[in-house]
């Protein structure tokens, strides 16, 4: 047995933020995504904190939860106060964000798909990038700017690092044309031609209408 493993299999990791950091950056290499240092050390942290579940859920009469993102969304325009308005779209971009790359398959049981959660986490973002556009924090409104722009991509990414020892079946298959047909994710089609089934821009281009 490699002396770096343990006895189950598993490698084990110091240092959650370089595994995460090295994991990421294979997988942007995947998917030929590049993203300034600051962006990828943003993502890196925020998958650091979100591996704790206390960080991602939240405490509720019913239970730990998630909270839904449409309530997170009228949280963050009905804030008392700019800095509230701005913590409240960042949480709410990077649960999307989080959500959409790593759990893409749960999604296929629930009503509230993975494009609502791109779209609504890319828009949480753009919207904070021009609130931080000037002024000292400008340099974080940038970061916000490249997630925005990049979000689809970014999923893409997460999803592959996610998945990286994932075993897809028939059922799975169909997912991954699903969110092909409503994301244009390239990741999903580059698996779906790897599997064997060739999407068209013509399925796509009659799903979008």
């Amino acid at each position: 047995m490699p002396e770096n493993t343990t006895p189950t299999g598993l490698i084990p990791v110091a240092n959650l933020k370089e595994f995460f950091r090295d994991s990421l950056r294979g997988a942007f290499a995947k998917q030929h995504l590049q993203v300034e240092a600051q962006t990828e050390h943003y993502i890196v942290n925020l998958l650091t904190l979100f591996a704790r579940s206390e960080a991602l859920f939240e405490r509720t009469a019913e239970g730990t939860r998630l909270k839904p993102l449409v309530v997170m969304l009228s949280e963050a325009m009905e804030a008392s106060s700019p800095q509230d308005r701005q913590r409240g779209l960042q949480r709410l971009g990077d649960v999307s964000l989080f959500v959409a790359g790593f759990f893409a398959q749960g999604f296929a049981r629930k009503l509230v798909d993975i494009d609502y959660h791109i779209a609504i986490g890319g828009r949480a973002y753009g919207t904070l990038a021009e609130s931080l556009s000037r002024g000292p924090r400008r340099v974080l409104g940038a970061v916000f700017s490249e997630l925005a722009h990049k979000f689809q991509p970014l999923v893409d990414s997460l999803n592959e690092l996610a998945e990286s020892a994932y075993r897809h079946s028939d059922r799975d298959i169909l997912r991954l044309y699903e969110i092909w047909l409503k994301t244009g994710s390239a990741r999903s089609y580059k698996i779906l031609e790897r599997l064997g089934v060739h999407p068209t821009a013509g399925a796509r281009g009659a799903y979008a209408h």
